[in-house]
């Protein structure tokens, strides 16, 4: 006879939560076809369905429904459980899960996870990336890396280091054929690389100087949603854009994009290490955390 595990209970309440078999399974560090077929061998062995599933969507049924409201509780406690037991633990073992930005995950990977992951080589870091502001607990991550404005009250944070700035940029041979913008609102009469956010708008660039702030809904030729692509239409002379400077410096520094409007765009919140505040932190956690308190201590993150 068939008996369900963890391992199938942890697969429902995945899909539960992201609403789809793709995103569950990129959680799970699994196959798609895995996931789907473990779900299908438990309707069987339960005699129901669990998910009304169309080419287009995945909802619970009225069964799996109550299924999880009643089995969420339990496997909460027993992953307690498992943490308490973890945390006996005296070498930093399994698989610490991380959510940040791309931005700040370039900021962090090889000063502090590089590092732990060479002093702690049984611990597997699972990196994920996206723009969107998560709840770290109900997607099941450990840690996660935002700007301090936003880290949520109820976590502890950890400051990784010095203030984020943005930075507007132009390659020189763009500069050839346009003059060099002196204040925000010369950035209308110019083509510039719009920024979609991850909840679908588009991002005013800001700015402010001596008190006064400023906001352009810039215009251009192109519209991305990522900076490494939007660095590439820069460096082709396309249009300015606006980024954060850790990701534009280099090329600041060998001269292959001119900065204009530094005076506008001074120091912002810098980046935070945060995690909420569990009572049996796994070993490898705890000496995640204390890595990045004694990096952030010594200034070398930013």
């Amino acid at each position: 006879m068939y008996r369900p595990d963890l391992n199938d209970l942890d697969a429902v309440i995945a899909i539960a939560r992201r609403g789809s078999f793709r995103a569950a399974a990129l959680d799970l560090g699994m196959s798609t076809t895995a996931l789907s077929n473990a779900i299908g061998k438990l309707e069987a062995s339960l005699g129901v369905r669990l998910f009304n599933r169309t080419t287009r969507s995945v909802s619970l049924s009225d069964a799996g429904r109550l299924f999880v409201a009643q089995i969420g509780p339990a496997v909460q406690d027993i992953h307690g459980a498992l943490e308490a037991v973890r945390s006996q633990q005296t070498v930093p073992s399994g698989t610490l899960r991380i959510n940040a930005f791309a931005t700040a995950a370039r900021e962090i990977l090889s000063p502090l996870v590089l590092e732990f992951l060479r002093r702690h080589p049984q611990v597997h870091v699972d990196l994920v990336t996206e723009g969107r502001l998560v709840d770290i607990v109900a997607e099941g991550f450990d840690l996660g890396v935002r700007v301090a404005d936003l880290v949520p009250s109820d976590m502890i944070a950890i400051s990784l280091g010095r203030p984020q700035r943005h930075a507007v940029v132009g390659s020189p041979a763009y500069f050839q054929r346009h003059d060099t913008p002196r204040v925000p609102p010369d950035l209308l009469h110019h083509p510039c690389i719009r920024v979609r956010l991850p909840n679908g708008a588009l991002y005013r660039w800001q700015f402010e100087k001596d008190g006064q702030t400023a906001q352009i809904d810039v215009a251009g030729p192109i519209t991305l949603d990522e900076a490494g692509l939007a660095r590439i239409a820069v460096l082709d002379g396309i249009g300015l854009g606006f980024f954060m400077e850790q990701d534009v410096r280099t090329d600041i520094d060998a001269g292959r994009l001119v900065r204009v409007l530094d005076d506008w765009t001074p120091p912002r919140a810098g980046l935070c290490l945060y995690y909420p505040g569990r009572r049996n932190p796994s070993a490898a956690l705890r000496a995640f955390i204390g890595l990045a308190r004694d990096i952030a201590a010594g200034g070398t993150i930013g």
